[in-house]
């Protein structure tokens, strides 16, 4: 098999560097987003970069053409295509169907390439909620694409699935991710078996690990903003917003489940970090724990990125270039898994990308009193949410799903 990879909607090239780093050659970039072009640019000018910036812009052949490719001349086509509309909030909050969604259409396009380069292997990175009981259309849409792939050109692909968390491959974060896995010959990728965790001989690593004491040279630009930023320095480490309810060991300041789980939420030194979002608000965790926004650096280190890379654009369009990458430590391990699979390659050696284990963790930071205008305001007690389906965007879907009917 060529070690050789195609990646559309690149992004900041979370995934294949993972893929570099097991040993493939990236012999071609598909990504729209402007700063994240210049992130690849940056970092990696040897890659071949798509002249034109939406795919939708390309018939098949002729991004191949500009790409110097051709059928079978690649080993993986990997494809990280814009995961909105297949997350959890992606349905909490749309009544509509997820392939009517218009970022849905990167799916189309993508097959489209699919079928005209016909890869080795097809790699498709999303989120774990794509495959969720009643949301199965997307990966129907690809397995009935597959098939007649298979009817017209001969090909044998076979759609499986792996559901893998960083946390269990020396990433210091907890990140669930789902692989959609097809190769030309019909043969299933190996199960990846954790390196890291409980009776896997090595403990998962921690925020502590991955970040260390390291002061930040942006430490002014990193103070949290907005109404809620003197609360934070109140809540531990490891903890969120329910420390301040009455099931916490705060003050009474909100009603238990009220807020969204990532409100006010704080890493700890001695625990992995939560997923990053790839769009936080301005009290949207994970903090770090000296109670500020994580700098471009450190949330690069929980996504195991090269440590040489720089995220080019405002620290919001970094924050979501790397909220939005896949951990570059698990794509490696990903990358071996199609070598173990397809070539029958043997690794011995421990990830290139994982999160070595740092010693000399300090204690917890202390923890500040609340202040006084938040006792005044807020100070309890205060209603819990009243239980799923019952809480007021429940009531706000059911009251629109009424006035459709009528």
């Amino acid at each position: 098999m060529p070690r050789t990879v195609l990646s559309l909607y690149t992004g900041a090239g979370g995934l294949d560097y993972g893929l570099e780093a097991a040993g493939f050659e990236i012999v071609g970039c598909v990504e729209k987003d402007v700063d994240a072009r210049l992130t690849i640019k940056a970092n990696r000018p040897d890659w071949p970069l798509a002249r034109l910036r939406d795919i939708a812009d390309y018939a098949p052949s002729e991004l191949l053409s500009e790409l110097s490719l051709k059928e079978g001349s690649v080993g993986i086509l990997a494809a990280g295509p814009p995961c909105q509309p297949f997350s959890k909030a992606g349905w909490w909050y749309r009544d509509s169907a997820r392939l009517e969604d218009p970022r849905a259409e990167t799916l189309t396009m993508l097959m489209d390439v699919a079928e005209e380069l016909q890869p080795h292997v097809l790699l498709i990175e999303n989120v774990t909620s794509l495959s969720m009981s009643g949301r199965e259309e997307v990966v129907s849409f690809i397995r009935e694409r597959l098939q007649a792939m298979n009817g017209a050109l001969g090909t044998g692909y076979v759609l499986h699935s792996l559901k893998l968390n960083a946390v269990d491959f020396g990433v210091a974060q907890k990140r669930e991710r789902l692989f959609l896995c097809a190769t030309r010959e019909g043969l299933r990728l190996e199960a990846a078996e954790p390196t890291h965790g409980p009776d896997r001989g090595q403990p998962h690593r921690d925020a502590w690990d991955a970040l260390g004491d390291e002061t930040p040279d942006d430490l002014d630009d990193l103070a949290m903003k907005g109404k809620w930023a003197d609360l934070l320095p109140s809540i531990p480490e490891g903890k969120n917003y329910l420390w301040h309810t009455s099931r916490g060991g705060g003050e009474e300041l909100f009603g238990y489940r009220t807020r969204f789980w990532s409100f006010l939420l704080k890493l700890a030194k001695d625990l992995p970090s939560w997923t990053l979002p790839a769009s936080p608000g301005p009290a949207t965790g994970p903090f770090h724990w000296s109670s500020r926004k994580l700098s471009r650096y450190e949330l690069m280190r929980l996504q195991t990125f090269p440590k040489n890379v720089e995220i080019r654009g405002s620290y919001l369009s970094a924050h979501r270039q790397l909220g939005n990458a896949v951990p570059s430590a698990l794509a490696e391990r990903i990358g071996r898994l199609v070598l173990e699979s397809v070539d029958g390659e043997v690794f011995k050696d421990p990830l290139s990308l994982a999160v070595a284990h740092r010693s000399g963790r300090p204690d917890p930071e202390p923890v500040m009193d609340v202040s006084k205008k938040f006792l005044e305001e807020h100070s309890g007690p205060h209603d819990d949410h009243p239980g799923e389906g019952k809480g007021p965007g429940a009531q706000a879907r059911e009251l629109r799903e009424q006035a459709n009917l009528g």
